[in-house]
């Protein structure tokens, strides 16, 4: 048998004022009238702000990134064709100083041998002069190694002497290749998932955290693919550089290519940067709504009252009817 509960005379009068404050016959809050949704929006804009040019950052990422991806591919397309990693220029691979070095230039052209090679992520494209003739078929963990390339374009039983730091370098430049083609592949999707998912950020705090770990690993991937980019092609660069008392092959760093990719590598980092920062500051409409935050005060109209004041207000009094039976007793 459960025994009787007894309720102090003035708790029940406190809920009795209470639930006649609250009722829906009292034509007049005493806190104000609460927002609407139109003002909840209005006092949540700031946050909006910030989601939106949260997605904004990624969808410049991924716009970068997918230039980069398809950089060097074709030929056929002007654009396309000039994004590319590195350049190397064996249009006179005889140095000058080699007599008759103009005749044997012409003779490694008959041979097979092309003016310039540029690599993509893809593939290679070589031509004459300036203008690319033809490019490879494009193939995944694409990897360049020039002396492949050059032994596979003269003819049967002809030879070009390298260097071994040359030889030595193209051991870390397959590794190296197979990741940075992995890292920029992982990049575009996670891209595409943030640029969609930021904008949610506005309803929940709560909601934000796992957006802004995604965006974290967006901006990583990107980032290590830029930096891995960064550092193979120019070690390698150096390398033959170093290397031009031995060999006359000029390298040039495709400038374009590295733009690009390292504006994607930026915007998804400060995409990540806002998205943090969003889980801590402005209100979201839940913040608002339940009485967390106030937002914007200016976003409410004459009488409407933000939840967090009405709570607040409600607080003190209670705090005050408290402190008064307090003393009463």
């Amino acid at each position: 048998m459960a025994l009787p509960s007894f309720v102090p005379v003035r708790r029940k009068q406190f809920d009795a004022a209470r639930s006649t404050e609250s009722s829906p016959q009292n034509n007049t809050p005493p806190y104000g009238i609460s927002p609407s949704k139109s003002t909840i929006k209005r006092a949540t804009r700031t946050r909006l702000t910030f989601a939106l040019l949260t997605s904004l950052c990624f969808l410049i990422a991924l716009t970068f990134v997918i230039l980069v991806e398809f950089g060097n591919i074709s030929a056929h397309k002007p654009v396309v064709g000039s994004i590319w990693f590195m350049k190397l220029d064996l249009s006179n691979i005889i140095p000058a100083s080699v007599p008759n070095a103009s005749l044997i230039n012409s003779i490694a052209r008959t041979l097979g041998l092309h003016d310039f090679y540029q690599v993509g992520l893809w593939n290679f494209c070589e031509g004459y002069g300036d203008k690319v003739s033809e490019c490879s078929k494009p193939r995944k963990l694409y990897w360049f190694n020039p002396v492949e390339i050059i032994l596979n374009e003269l003819l049967s039983g002809a030879t070009i002497a390298l260097p071994n730091e040359i030889l030595t370098a193209l051991g870390l430049v397959r590794h190296a290749s197979h990741w940075m083609f992995a890292l920029f592949l992982i990049s575009a999707p996670l891209s595409f998932v943030c640029m969609l998912l930021t904008p949610l950020s506005v309803f929940s705090r709560w909601a934000t955290l796992p957006i802004a770990v995604l965006s974290f690993l967006c901006a990583l991937v990107t980032n290590a693919a830029c930096i891995l980019a960064t550092a193979l092609f120019v070690i390698f660069k150096n390398v033959i550089v170093s290397r031009g008392t031995d060999i006359n092959i000029g390298a040039e760093i495709g400038t374009r290519m590295f733009v690009f990719m390292w504006i994607a590598a930026g915007s998804s980092l400060f995409g990540w940067l806002v998205q943090m920062g969003m889980c801590c500051c402005c209100a979201s409409r839940r913040d608002v709504t339940i009485g967390r935050k106030v937002g914007t005060r200016s976003a409410y109209a004459d009488g409407e009252t933000p939840v967090h004041d009405r709570l607040v207000e409600e607080k003190k009094q209670h705090q005050g009817r408290r402190r008064w039976r307090m003393k009463k007793a």
